[in-house]
């Protein structure tokens, strides 16, 4: 599961003027940023076709030609898997993000099987075996089933740490929660990225599985996209 919200974009009237620098071009400038404020639109919707088209001319040119991308900036918030966002991380430059925390308000939540993204969890049974031929007193389980478990777990854990008085102990279920908190936990990230980076990370990740696909998606679906995606659509 990944979900987006709170989507902007901004940075256009800087972007575009800087991206004209090079050859005193202004004059060919044909967005109009006062017809914006006057109706209350936003800055992307008043992109002209001159400056459409040079912007992606230049992108088609590559980084160093589309340097007018570093300046347009998106924030969105993103809510993901940890497993998703250890992906994520690799993206270091030009991103910043401020997350939930799980130090400061993991215990101040119930948990259920929303909490997680739990969409492709097998419901079949299967055995849990110890280098035993099976009985009919082994565990016979699912994936679904254990994460149910591990959920009633942490909620167990959550309901002991509030109870508990005793520092050194609640310390103990504390990590106890921590540890056993799986890579599927859904956590809230508001995160800042500009189109360069986007196009960065969908040039290398618009084939890949999961949570990335949808991703790639979304960035579809920003104000003129085409210059991230450079004509290059997601198989």
């Amino acid at each position: 599961m990944i979900k987006f919200e709170n989507t902007r974009v901004v940075g256009w009237n800087s972007a575009i003027s800087g991206m004209r620098n090079p050859k005193n071009s202004w004059d060919k400038m044909d967005s109009d940023w006062s017809y914006c404020c006057d109706e209350g639109l936003d800055e992307d919707e008043c992109v002209g076709p001159n400056d459409l088209d040079l912007m992606k001319r230049l992108a088609a040119g590559g980084p160093v030609h589309a340097k007018y991308r570093r300046m347009i900036t998106v924030y969105v918030d993103i809510t993901a898997p940890l497993y998703w966002w250890n992906e994520f991380n690799a993206y270091k430059v030009g991103t910043v993000a401020n997350s939930c925390s799980t130090m400061h308000k993991i215990t101040s939540e119930e948990f259920d099987m929303g909490s997680i993204s739990g969409e492709r969890l097998s419901d079949d049974d299967h055995y849990i075996m110890y280098n035993a031929p099976l009985t009919e007193d082994d565990l016979v389980i699912s994936p679904k089933q254990l994460m149910s478990l591990t959920i009633d777990m942490l909620n167990y854990l959550i309901e002991s740490y509030d109870n508990e008085k005793d520092q050194d102990k609640k310390k103990d279920i504390w990590y106890s929660i921590i540890q056993l908190l799986p890579s599927s936990y859904n956590q809230k990230r508001t995160v800042m990225l500009n189109y360069e980076v986007l196009a960065g990370i969908y040039e290398h990740r618009k084939n890949h599985e999961l949570e990335w696909k949808i991703f790639c998606k979304w960035v579809e679906d920003l104000p003129w996209s085409e210059i991230i995606t450079c004509g290059s659509k997601e198989n």
